[in-house]
């Protein structure tokens, strides 16, 4: 099945007990992540929303930028069923839905794939950037892996530019005049992650996600935003990340959660 969010949230309201006059849904935080629930759910921080009668016209609970691919599940808590789009113990599936993120959110996949690292693709560039900002030159190359294979010349359906897949707004934050250049591309993107990184205290998950969803996305979720894009696009960066350190003869680590 694969209802439309509205729809969702109204077989969730309709799900709950009692008068349908007395509707709530729980918008419920637990580990940089965001669900709804008919009831608040264990170990995490939930928010109580009422939903009108005409529930098919409820608003977007995730927040403003949109939700994603997901399960609602069943489970019994206190004697009652509850559903929730988290797993959490002695749940089973009730059913499967779909939303996309809205058309014009930045969030996306990335157009690089994961595979074996490159460490001959702008070397000398990654390497001066590194030493110029800080940061990570293996995360640095996971970020240019994932969003745009190393093409200096690679230009996204939404926009992005260059190796680094700079927005244009970004690239003249970030001093890039121009972001077809290998060079400036990635030592503007080197930029805009060491901010990232200073603003999330080190955490390399929620810069990546900031990377791809921007910032006022992570911040309404106070985490990483449920986004598939942004789910997938964080899963790659961090397996790309690993594959790097390895390569690079590094210590692995595995980034924050």
């Amino acid at each position: 099945m694969n209802p439309t969010l509205p729809a969702m949230l109204a077989l969730l309201s309709l799900l709950l007990p009692g008068l349908a006059s007395a509707r709530t849904v729980y918008r419920c935080v637990q580990s940089n992540t965001v669900s709804l629930a008919t009831a608040p759910e264990p170990g995490s921080r939930c928010t109580p929303q009422q939903i009108e009668d005409n529930a098919v016209q409820t608003p977007n609970l995730w927040g403003n930028m949109g939700v994603f691919s997901g399960t609602l599940y069943e489970r019994e808590q206190d004697g009652a069923l509850v559903y929730s789009t988290r797993n959490l113990p002695g749940s089973r599936v009730f059913l499967k839905f779909t939303v996309a993120t809205p058309p014009g959110e930045p969030a996306h996949e990335g157009l690089g794939k994961v595979g074996t690292p490159q460490l001959n693709r702008h070397a000398k560039q990654f390497k001066a950037a590194a030493k110029a900002t800080g940061v990570d030159d293996a995360w640095l190359r996971a970020i240019a892996h994932a969003e745009s294979g190393f093409d200096a010349g690679a230009i996204s359906p939404k926009g992005a530019q260059g190796v680094m897949q700079l927005m244009p707004d970004t690239a003249t934050e970030y001093g890039v005049a121009d972001p077809l250049s290998a060079e400036q591309s990635i030592g503007g993107g080197a930029r805009y992650m060491k901010a990232l990184l200073r603003r999330y205290k080190g955490d390399r998950v929620l810069a990546a996600a900031a990377y791809n969803a921007g910032i006022g996305a992570v911040t309404r979720y106070k985490g990483v935003p449920p986004y598939a894009e942004t789910l997938a696009y964080v899963e790659k960066v961090s397996a790309l990340y690993v594959r790097y350190r390895e390569a690079m003869g590094f210590k692995v680590e595995t980034p924050a959660k």
